[in-house]
């Protein structure tokens, strides 16, 4: 079992890296986060179900015995997959999720075997799902747990079920708009848009939540923001970069090739510009999720 690695962002906010050795490039990408006060400890997304013990490691190595809630971004394996492995530790432990998402919860299958087909080795690697009691299940869009009142916002753009939780001015904001990784002082960006993507939605999301009063983000990948203006500024300008330049290739007489579409975005977009700094099984892994999301820009345009 790999060892939990826990950075203190603030006192009682903590971030636990999920890392899935049996997948090249994928550490410091996933992360649960824990947040604890007067007593009161919150999680938002656990990780996939094959690294809860990671997570299980955190809260004991953090001296935390109770979990009052689990906050749902979304159910993609590798953020709410763990979710019935989490309240198997925790049975009386309180789930909020999008209503969308609670019946994949209670009979995962669905949702495995989807995962399974899309994703395949990958979704080996993070594991299967357990279901999730109904009893334990919920929604609403305000929440008040302990001294935590949680403001709780529709962000659909990544993922029909997708929400973000605001708290403490701190907006944990999973994968609403795509990746941030920190690199030579600044950051490597890119927009998360599998298919099924409706360009309309993603863009209200990023609108949506940059009017949130929030002073810090907490992403899912991977870390945290401080500048939340600028950081959904760029994130709604790429998406329009990125379209224009699946669109105009889809125009162009030659093949069209997601390749060389991702090609001339790592040349033309300064907000990927650090991408050959980043460890080579890192670039890895982020062709494979860029392809995913242009194949998602793709089945839009194409529609």
């Amino acid at each position: 079992m790999t060892k939990a690695n826990i950075q203190t962002i603030l006192p009682g906010l903590y971030l636990v890296d999920l890392d899935l050795p049996s997948l090249s490039g994928f550490h410091h990408f996933i992360s649960s986060w824990i947040y604890s006060k007067q007593g009161t400890t919150i999680i938002v997304d656990p990780g996939p179900p094959s690294t809860i013990p990671v997570l299980l490691e955190a809260l004991d190595m953090l001296h935390i015995k109770k979990v009052d809630y689990l906050l749902l971004t979304h159910i993609h394996l590798d953020h709410g997959g763990g979710a019935g492995h989490l309240v198997q530790a925790f049975p009386d432990l309180p789930v909020l999720c999008h209503p969308k998402g609670i019946p994949h919860l209670t009979d995962p299958e669905k949702l495995w075997q989807g995962s399974l087909k899309v994703l395949g080795e990958v979704a080996e690697a993070y594991g299967k799902l357990l279901p999730v009691p109904a009893e334990n299940l919920s929604f609403r869009t305000r929440l008040q747990v302990g001294p935590f009142d949680i403001e709780i916002t529709e962000t659909p753009g990544h993922a029909a079920h997708h929400i973000s939780y605001l708290t403490d001015g701190l907006l944990f904001a999973a994968e609403l708009a795509g990746v941030s990784l920190p690199i030579n002082n600044s950051f490597y960006q890119r927009p998360a848009t599998p298919p099924r993507f409706i360009y309309e939605v993603y863009k209200k999301s990023l609108q949506t939540a940059a009017a949130l009063d929030a002073r810090q983000l907490c992403l899912g990948h991977h870390g945290v923001r401080s500048d939340p203006e600028a950081f959904f500024l760029s994130a709604e300008w790429q998406l329009e970069h990125w379209l224009e330049t699946v669109r105009r290739h889809m125009r162009a007489d030659a093949p069209y090739s997601e390749e060389n579409v991702l090609d001339e975005l790592l040349r033309t977009d300064p907000l990927m510009i650090d991408f050959t700094a980043l460890p080579e099984d890192v670039q890895q892994r982020e062709r494979y999720f860029c392809l995913n999301s242009l194949r998602g820009m793709y089945g839009y345009l194409s529609a």
